[in-house]
């Protein structure tokens, strides 16, 4: 005590600030490691799953490659993912072990950068510069696929060629016209000579209309053209694709059992092949909700899985033997899943179906393990492997609209309320049958209203009335129209099939008649306008919160779902379209029912883009017919009002030579000048000048008016593979052209 006394004596008596200082880090530490152990509570007690989290995060790394404009954001993105993930280890290090934060805060993002970096190395790997320009050579190459398209009178060949002028090595698709030749004469792996018109793929004619130039990029696709002439076989090939030709024979084959749009329907269910499906089938199709039972899904694979299980199962029953010693679920799970492969392989292992194959196998897993089928483990575990063999699929309306729609049914079953409505109680027939049916149509709503902002994002238009009509569709196909067709296909080799194509016949007529006249309801289709991605961002963050979510929390997803809703109801469509050519010019009227254009086209393609940028259903209206337009052959002057301000604009569509003063005179008068051609410096206009040389840099443009603001393509391609501008390449495609003047083209054996 003398000790401690002389001591106090010694030192300096501390001030109670000065203490209260002392003990500062040691109170924010004591403050940071309870919130620490309250934010680990909660995700224990939230039923936080790990697993679909981090295939969420996967996805996540995906489209902000795609979102991000250039290598260094890339890089940059991976750099501070790896920086966030060291920062957050050295923290739980020093306050303790904590499961569920080290996973939130180490792991995520770390599978965040990786899937950037895997998106980014398959583009660098399966990515096909285009061409510089449009050209007309002499091919030869080596047929890589064949699909037929009847209804479109015409096939499509993939050829492995080398490029005009650089023998680069490339992959070319041509449209080879039935006039000249019809697809069904070539095989995989013949070689073959054509002359042809190629020309690079096209980028998107508008801000937020579909990139075909992004999907031909990851396809390897350098070029598409129509063919010439037809195809002279120079050798044909020994070794031709089982799998193929066995597509193809089934589908002519069943095209030649059945008439008109029934024939397409039923060869798209059988193999795949939606080549001989008419346009205005496939349109009502997609209207009424009823799209997905035209390329083979989950559906069609869990039928052909679940008919070849349940067979198997009763007839391995009858083998006392094999009964009693093996579990016949185990047996008949793998003969299943035999048939599922072979039938994915069969319909051409694309991506949607490869996918559900995967689903579909991993509920074989489950059953044969005794685990639940459908979970949402199961779910992340298909997704995250898809997205790790095509990252690129992420980006699509297939992949979307298929995990959104098999998410939402789990979320819906999982669901207290849903669970204690199927739970078994004493009731009648009629009764039990009448809750499942209310059951069916619930999930039909809920998928509905989960597929519909992804549906206005890529189509800009969705069918309302989907749950309705997939209540009498999927039972039909699955249970009418599917087995006959086996049944037909099987039958055949005895000639007896007769009865059952008839039966398949019935069942898709009555399809598509159910088809078509859902779509044909008045307001059973919607309309807009192209949704910004921060909307559709909203949309997607708050269904995945709602759907990996259980209790409470998960109702915390619908304030970004109303977020999105508010922000795709207020959004307004622009005034001025502009194709990146300069040549398609559409101009929405005051009132937002009518769309005026430039020239009246015949392409379906460049009506179809400019109608649905607008919003609107119907027919374009020329400009000659639009009150304050003054138009000649060489041009059209337009007085647009918009607000406070009266817009005047300036539209070139002749080719003959204009005077440069006059052009120039005319120029200064004039908000906007747009026209195909290159205008000399002098044009100067008051606002913008949308002349082929800024268009050239820019692609195409959508305005508003009322706000002076202009959106263009190029935004939104940032310096990705797939987008090269028009203007980066006057040289290169000059020197093409002249190594290209009477040469022909070879691709090496």
């Amino acid at each position: 005590m003398a000790t401690r006394a002389a001591c106090e004596d010694i030192l300096p008596q501390a001030a109670p600030e000065g203490a209260a200082l002392q003990h500062r880090p040691w109170n924010s530490a004591r403050r940071l490691s309870r919130g620490l152990e309250g934010i680990e509570r909660f995700l224990a007690g939230a039923g936080f799953d790990r697993v679909p989290w981090l295939a969420v995060a996967f996805g996540i790394g995906i489209a902000i490659w795609f979102a991000l404009p250039s290598p260094g954001h890339w890089l940059a993105l991976m750099v501070a993912c790896a920086g966030l993930s060291a920062s957050f280890a050295a923290l739980l290090h020093k306050y303790g072990r904590y499961p569920y934060l080290r996973l939130s805060g180490i792991v995520i993002p770390l599978v965040v950068a990786a899937g950037c970096g895997s998106v980014w190395a398959r583009s660098h790997l399966v990515g096909a510069a285009p061409i510089p320009g449009p050209v007309v050579v002499t091919l030869e190459g080596r047929i890589l696929s064949v699909e037929v398209q009847p209804a479109q009178e015409r096939s499509r060949l993939v050829m492995a060629t080398r490029e005009p002028g650089t023998a680069r090595p490339i992959r070319v698709r041509i449209n080879l016209p039935d006039r000249l030749a019809p697809g069904s004469r070539f095989n995989t792996g013949d070689l073959v000579r054509v002359r042809a018109r190629l020309m690079p793929p096209a980028p998107p004619m508008l801000p937020g209309a579909y990139n075909f130039a992004r999907t031909a990029w990851f396809k390897g696709l350098a070029a598409t053209g129509t063919a010439l002439s037809a195809p002279e076989i120079l050798r044909s090939s020994d070794s031709a694709s089982l799998v193929s030709g066995a597509q193809r024979n089934i589908s002519a084959h069943v095209r030649a059992r059945l008439d008109g749009g029934e024939a397409g329907i039923a060869a798209a269910l059988a193999t795949g092949d939606t080549g001989g499906i008419p346009e205005a089938d496939a349109q009502a199709m997609r209207d009424a909700g009823l799209a997905h039972l035209l390329s083979i899904s989950g559906l069609h694979v869990s039928a052909v899985i679940g008919a070849v299980y349940f067979v198997a199962l009763k007839l391995l029953a009858f083998w006392p033997w094999l009964t009693l010693r093996v579990r016949l679920p185990v047996v008949g799970a793998g003969f299943g899943a035999l048939a599922g492969i072979a039938y994915t392989l069969l319909t051409g292992a694309q991506v949607p179906t490869v996918r559900s194959c995967i689903g579909a196998l991993l509920v074989l897993i489950a059953l044969a393990i005794g685990r639940e089928p459908l979970s949402l483990r199961m779910l992340a575990i298909a997704a995250f492997l898809v997205m790790l063999l095509w990252p690129e699929a992420l980006m699509g309306p297939s992949f979307q609209m298929s995990f959104a729609a098999v998410l939402a049914i789990i979320a819906l079953s999982g669901a207290g309320p849903i669970r204690r409505f199927l739970a078994p109680r004493e009731e009648g027939v009629p009764a039990r049958a009448l809750r499942h049916l209310a059951l069916v149509l619930l999930t039909g709503l809920v998928i509905e209203f989960a597929l519909m902002p992804i549906g206005l994002y890529h189509f800009h238009r969705a069918g309302i009335c989907g749950a309705f009509a997939n209540v009498v569709a999927i039972p039909l196909t699955t249970l009418v129209v599917m087995p006959a067709l086996l049944l037909a296909l099987l039958m055949d080799l005895i000639g007896l099939g007769a009865p059952f194509w008839w039966i398949a016949g019935e069942g898709i007529a009555a399809l598509n008649a159910l088809a078509h006249w859902i779509a044909s309801r008045p307001g059973a289709v919607t309309v807009m306008p192209a949704m910004a991605g921060g909307a559709f961002s909203l949309f997607i963050a708050g269904g995945l919160w709602l759907g990996l979510w259980s209790g409470k929390i998960r109702w915390f997803g619908l304030a970004p779902a109303v977020a999105g809703v508010l922000l795709v109801a207020t959004a307004r469509p622009p005034d001025l379209l502009i194709s990146g050519d300069g040549r398609h010019v559409g101009l929405l009227s005051k009132t937002r029912d009518a769309l005026f254009v430039l020239r009246e086209t015949r392409s379906d393609f460049v009506r179809d883009n400019l109608l649905e940028i607008a919003g609107m259903q119907g027919t374009p209206v020329p400009f000659t017919r639009l009150a304050g337009a003054n138009c000649n052959s060489d041009a059209c002057v337009i007085a647009v009002q918009r607000g406070s301000y009266r817009w005047h604009l300036l539209l070139t569509r002749g080719r003959y030579t204009v005077p440069e003063r006059a052009l120039a005179a005319v120029c200064e008068r004039v908000d906007i000048v747009i026209s195909d051609r290159w205008l000399p410096r002098s044009c100067r206009p008051r606002w913008l000048k949308a002349d082929r040389r800024t268009l050239a840099r820019t692609g195409g443009l959508a305005i508003d008016l009322a706000h002076a603001s202009v959106m263009s393509v190029a935004e939104g391609e940032g310096q990705h593979g797939w987008w090269r501008s028009e203007a980066d390449r006057p040289r290169q495609r000059e020197r093409t052209r002249a190594a290209t003047a009477g040469v022909s083209t070879a691709v090496g054996e």
